[in-house]
């Protein structure tokens, strides 16, 4: 990456990041085997060789290594964090920089690390801010790692721009799917988190797009509504759960109940807005402050045809909205929490969320709590077998595209707790991460079943954006 200084010359400033609500004890394993690869690969290290929780420790690490003659800066995403320390590390260091995260096995248990996603939004940021950066995704024990680590550090692995094409098509339901979305409404509910620029969204820019409105209503205020929903309402929203789900009555009854009653309060503002869509604040608050998870409700309003984004993803939320409108069929807004070469698959995965339709036939679907936060409502069950079709509505490096992607559900094991599936893309892993690190994409993608990509084409040809194939 510098270009300059030899593999001997070279000293490699380190920030390992990391977030406690994740599995801390495996994260500081899997921490130990990052450092031990780096220093059987020769590489002559210096910084913190324990994780950072938050920006205080980030920042004294990022003082420390600034008066040092460092002369290349990795950042080791050791678990999902939010894109605020990367960036602001960018910002602080002219050093060039890379990124390692590693991947988790698939065992059906919690999401324990999630680093993937922390790598998606990390290079996203990036991309915004126009600074080049290096990445790789790979274990710590995975052969030819050593190469691989050189390889990341002298600039073979830069992430390189994916160039769009016009859009093309004239499938009837694309064109009728972008004119439905034409003069959309959409209700934000809360602001997105910090760090969490694929989440942001620009007012001007999303109404010239296609005429879309967004309220933006405070998170509070849905609580409040929450709060006030009466026992029918109530009743109601647990018999649409427990007519798909097992396993209600083994959660907390109080927080399911406060979980439940935000379907309800969430429809009530949906008739009073007319909204078509909403992008919703999930977390931290709806735990710390409201005492119950929106991931069950945000699944069965999905069912319902009425797409609602979590992390306040207004872009995602309209997203899912116009994929909903050309599949004629439920949307599910998703993570790419992991990307295999040697299996060429990857992993899409959401807490709990995704429409019940989607549930494989032979799982039943399960009542389950956040793996991180501990609370219901989340729905649970492996993604079911077919073809799929993903597509966003992009904001990356600054432009305005349709990201339009396919692949092949798999039968396999569920992989992470939540709801998950594995999928084989039609590009390979390998060129996959390639893509979506060069386009700096958001880690949000709405996913419906069936071959939607010819339709999506001209929908974007109607709304006058290009596509970028993934």
């Amino acid at each position: 990456m510098s270009g300059k200084a030899t593999a001997a010359e070279r000293r490699i400033g380190i920030l390992p990041l990391a977030r406690a609500t994740f599995d801390v004890a495996f994260a500081e394993e899997k921490l130990a085997a990052m450092l031990a690869a780096l220093d059987a690969a020769g590489l002559a290290v210096t910084g913190p060789r324990h994780l950072l929780f938050d920006a205080e420790a980030t920042r004294a690490a990022m003082k420390d290594l600034g008066g040092q003659a460092i002369t290349d800066l990795l950042v080791l995403q050791v678990t999902f964090t939010d894109a605020a320390m990367v960036a602001e590390a960018a910002q602080e260091f002219a050093q060039p920089l890379a990124i390692w995260s590693i991947p988790e096995p698939r065992l059906g248990g919690r999401l324990r690390l999630n680093a993937f996603c922390g790598l998606n939004l990390a290079a996203h940021a990036l991309g915004l801010a126009g600074r080049d950066f290096g990445y790789l995704h790979a274990a710590p024990d995975d052969a030819g790692i050593e190469a691989a680590l050189h390889g990341l550090l002298s600039g073979e692995r830069m992430a390189r721009d994916v160039d769009p094409h016009p859009a093309a098509g004239d499938d009837p339901r694309g064109v009728a799917a972008a004119d439905a979305i034409r003069g959309a409404r959409i209700a934000q509910i809360g602001r997105h988190p910090d760090g969490f620029p694929t989440c942001a969204y620009d007012a001007g820019r999303i109404g010239e797009l296609a005429g879309v409105r967004v309220d933006e209503l405070d998170l509070g205020y849905l609580f409040s509504r929450a709060g006030s929903v009466d026992a029918a309402q109530l009743a109601d929203a647990r018999a649409f759960a427990s007519a798909a789900l097992s396993g209600l009555d083994t959660v907390d009854q109080q927080q399911l109940e406060r979980s439940l009653r935000l379907k309800p309060a969430i429809e009530a503002l949906r008739r009073e807005g007319s909204y078509d869509a909403f992008a919703i604040r999930c977390w931290p608050e709806t735990f710390t402050e409201y005492g119950g998870a929106v991931c069950g409700p945000v699944s069965m309003m999905g069912e319902g045809r009425v797409p609602c984004a979590c992390e306040a993803d207004v872009y995602g939320a309209l997203s899912a909205l116009l994929l909903q409108k050309v599949a004629d069929a439920p949307a599910f807004l998703t993570d790419l929490v992991d990307l295999e070469a040697g299996d060429d698959t990857g992993v899409v995965w959401h807490c709990g969320q995704a429409p019940v339709s989607m549930a494989d036939p032979d799982a039943a679907p399960q009542a389950t709590i956040h793996t991180n936060r501990k609370m219901p409502l989340l729905y649970e069950f492996p993604l079911k077998p077919g073809r799929v079709t993903f597509f966003r509505i992009s904001q990356a490096r600054g432009r305005t595209v349709a990201v339009i992607g396919g692949g092949e559900m798999l039968k396999r094991p569920m992989a992470f707790t939540g709801t998950s599936g594995v999928v084989r893309f039609d590009t390979p892993a390998e060129n996959l991460l390639d893509r979506i690190m060069g386009a700096a994409l958001e880690h949000h993608l709405a996913l419906a079943y069936g071959d939607h990509r010819d339709a999506l084409g001209a929908a974007a040809k109607s709304l006058g954006i290009p596509v970028l194939d993934l």
